[in-house]
């Protein structure tokens, strides 16, 4: 009986010790591991004299525009240029047929030798009745007339002399020459086709693209901060093309200033219109192309800087990640200030020698622990804008 006693004991002593082991390791299974240290890439932001260039998209306009149309009616006879080439002042562009418009100068001219012919002999006549007259053998009265026909025909020369003007300036319109250097667009009308009746007929268009234009739209915020922050009264202005369209034109950004601000704000857009003009002396830039027009404000003031591509954003607002005291992540809600494709204006939410996560954003929540490394040098604002220099891009 002792024995079987024992044996229970055992058993059960056995069972309790079973028991307590699966309630260690059950206890252990719950309670979850915190995770390794997440590795970022951190920068240390600080208040910063950083040029302020704003970015906008805007398109390119010809600085003139002058559409060339046929002044008077007739066959297109010439067409002396080819589509698209530079063209100078004064340079011969189309014919006109010129038969009718010179008969007309003959004509005049005919009319002129003729009345001036009658001029002459009514001179005659006057120098011929003077001494008659004097001497009471011929009528005052046929002296008078022949003075009268004298001016008459006088008067009739002077039109003579306007009407071949006015022919001859007709006629001039026949050979259709370029009002202003430029480059010319394609013929509108083809040799053979009849021009100029009851219409001045487009022939071609010639834009002037050296300087260009380059209109943009600001909102009203950012037309206040140009007012606010500019150093110079003429603020410097750069175009550059989009990268995808960098194997057409060269990628070399284009200089120039802001030479025009509306005087209004669109109400449906809350936007103000504005205008860069631009050197294009190799005339590469063509007007209606899509561009980043560039527009410098300041380097004078000191603003806190991030990249705009470390910024995340949800219900409560814009936030970013900084590395804490105790090496965690914690997130700082912000006020957004003006940007550009480089940097952010950090208006508040940021002190000075934040260190700021720009790596990992996917993994990082609050309170996590991070292992930073420091990349100010190489990914700063500074680094960035400094390498963009480089590029020829900003």
């Amino acid at each position: 009986m002792t024995c079987y006693f024992r044996l229970i004991t055992l058993f059960l002593g056995a069972c309790i010790t079973l028991s307590g082991c699966s309630t260690d390791k059950k206890n252990e299974q719950q309670t979850p591991k915190a995770p390794p240290p997440l590795p970022v890439e951190t920068i240390t932001v600080q208040k910063e004299k950083v040029p302020i260039w704003l970015e906008y998209t805007g398109k390119t306009e010809a600085t003139q525009r002058i559409d060339v149309r046929a002044r008077v009616s007739g066959t297109l006879e010439q067409v002396l240029f080819k589509d698209g080439e530079a063209v100078s002042k004064g340079q011969k562009l189309f014919t006109i047929e010129k038969d009718t418009y010179q008969a007309a100068v003959d004509q005049a001219k005919a009319k002129l030798e003729h009345d001036q012919a009658s001029l002459s002999l009514a001179i005659t006549d006057v120098e011929r009745y003077k001494p008659l007259v004097a001497k009471d053998l011929a009528p005052r009265a046929t002296l008078d007339q022949y003075k009268a026909k004298v001016n008459e025909l006088q008067a009739i020369i002077k039109s003579d002399h306007a009407a071949i003007r006015e022919a001859e300036l007709t006629l001039s319109y026949t050979d259709v020459v370029a009002p202003a250097s430029g480059r010319a667009g394609r013929r509108q009308v083809d040799i053979g086709n009849i021009v100029g009746y009851g219409e001045q007929t487009l022939l071609t268009t010639i834009i002037f693209d050296d300087p260009m234009y380059a209109y943009f739209n600001p909102s009203e915020e950012d037309f206040q901060i140009m007012r606010q922050h500019k150093t110079e009264q003429v603020m410097p202005a750069k175009i550059r093309i989009p990268d995808n369209r960098s194997n057409l034109i060269t990628r070399e950004a284009y200089s120039g200033k802001v030479d025009f601000g509306d005087n209004r704000v669109d109400r449906m857009t809350g936007t103000i219109t504005m205008r860069a003009i631009v050197s294009n002396k190799q005339h590469d830039l063509l007007e209606g192309t899509f561009v980043y027009v560039n527009v410098f404000v300041t380097d004078k003031a000191s603003f806190l800087m991030i990249p705009p591509g470390i910024v995340l954003e949800d219900q409560q607002g814009s936030f970013v990640y900084v590395v804490d005291k105790n090496g965690k992540a914690e997130r700082k809600n912000i006020k957004r200030g003006f940007e550009s494709r480089f940097y952010l204006a950090v208006n508040e939410g940021l002190e000075d020698g934040s260190r700021v996560i720009i790596s990992g954003l996917q993994k990082v929540s609050p309170g996590r622990a991070v292992t930073a490394r420091d990349v100010t040098e190489t990914k700063g604002v500074q680094a960035v804008m400094k390498q963009q220099d480089m590029d020829g891009e900003q």
